[in-house]
């Protein structure tokens, strides 16, 4: 059998773009070639004119990307065009958090184009763009995006396919940020002061350079937007739903974050106090998203659980999801690392084979 060859264009070489390369890049496979034709940077792009695959490896890509690359990115409709010029099938891997790529996605569809992205902005933003996504039109590319919710862990396209199957989703909880996860385990299990915490974890990357965009759960609110719209509710936005931040007070309105790390420790008794109080009832504070199919509703923010909740004993900053269906009345448990460029990376490539397969 003669292998498939499928063209990739890669937008985005950064922590995580840069692991995918080098994952793509050192893909064996006995079915297909994956043709990488472009590499697109935020001010610079390398192309394939003749539609071979780039010569680059695992090793030397960076180096070739700077020595080679003309000056200048490729806007959305000019990659297009590009890709729609060879015939063979093309996918894109977005592996950028950039709206303007995001909210073109329906264009590269339209042409045939198949997405693969842990780029959250399409699929959480606008009803609409979420569903001309998934029109169902057997003429469109296909659209993946496992590492939007998880990163590398199987919870995005373990829910889609079982209800292809006919089940249905009637309740989805999970700790979906890696950070968050880090924070409230060591907080629970650690006699150490909240501002130290999120202080440790700033330092050690866990967190957006300014911990108040973790601290709000909008990132959250993201995750679980999208998999309620999986499991069939309607959600107009991440406004649609209470999202209860854990910013205390009124932190949320000061300019920087470095005042904003300078003021969190006045918090840090009203924030002992939620933990001893729950540690009274032999519980622990998580934050959580939450989405009840039955009674559609859907909410983010910090609840208690008992120390034999399967929440309770989360170590690190590992993700978990609980997913109870109609046959599933014992939840599903998806727990794992929930962050990190090369899970990320490899949810991406994941989808990337699902694709080729499919084509």
């Amino acid at each position: 059998m003669p292998l498939k060859v499928v063209n990739v264009a890669i937008v985005g070489t950064g922590v995580v773009g840069s692991s995918f390369l080098e994952q793509i890049l050192n893909v064996k496979s006995s079915y297909v070639k994956f043709n990488v034709v472009a590499i697109l940077k935020n001010k610079s792009h390398l192309i394939s004119k003749d539609y071979s695959s780039l010569p680059i490896t695992a090793v030397n890509w960076a180096s070739y990307i700077a020595s080679n690359a003309s000056e200048g990115s490729l806007t959305p409709a000019a990659l297009i065009e590009f890709l729609k010029k060879d015939k063979t099938p093309a996918i894109l891997v977005d592996n950028t958090s950039n709206a303007e790529w995001a909210y073109a996605y329906p264009e590269f569809v339209s042409n045939g184009v198949s997405i693969a992205t842990p780029n959250k902005k399409a699929f959480s933003s606008d009803l609409n763009l979420w569903e001309k996504l998934f029109s169902g039109n057997p003429d469109h590319g296909l659209v993946y995006h496992e590492a939007t919710v998880g990163a590398g862990l199987p919870v995005v396209n373990f829910l889609k396919e079982i209800i292809e199957t006919g089940d249905e989703v009637e309740k989805i909880e999970g700790i979906f940020s890696g950070s968050l996860s880090y924070i409230f385990n060591t907080y629970s299990s650690d006699d150490i002061k909240f501002s130290e915490i999120v202080a440790k974890a700033k330092e050690l990357g866990y967190t957006e350079p300014d911990p108040r965009d973790d601290l709000s759960g909008m990132d959250v609110a993201r995750k679980v937007t999208i998999l309620a719209r999986i499991a069939g509710l309607k959600i107009e936005s991440t406004s649609a739903f209470p999202i209860n931040s854990f910013v205390p007070g009124k932190l949320s309105e000061i300019p920087t974050s470095e005042e904003f790390m300078k003021k969190l420790p006045e918090h840090d008794e009203e924030i002992k106090q939620l933990k001893e109080e729950a540690a009274q009832s032999g519980e622990v504070l998580r934050f959580v998203g939450s989405i009840d199919v039955k009674q559609n509703k859907v909410s983010v923010g910090i609840q208690r659980y008992s120390n034999s909740h399967p929440f309770a004993s989360l170590k690190g900053s590992d993700n978990v999801v609980s997913i109870k269906t109609k046959r599933y009345q014992n939840p599903v448990i998806i727990q794992g690392a929930g962050a990190g460029a090369d899970v990320t990376a490899a949810g991406v490539l994941s989808d990337v084979v699902k694709i080729a397969q499919r084509l």
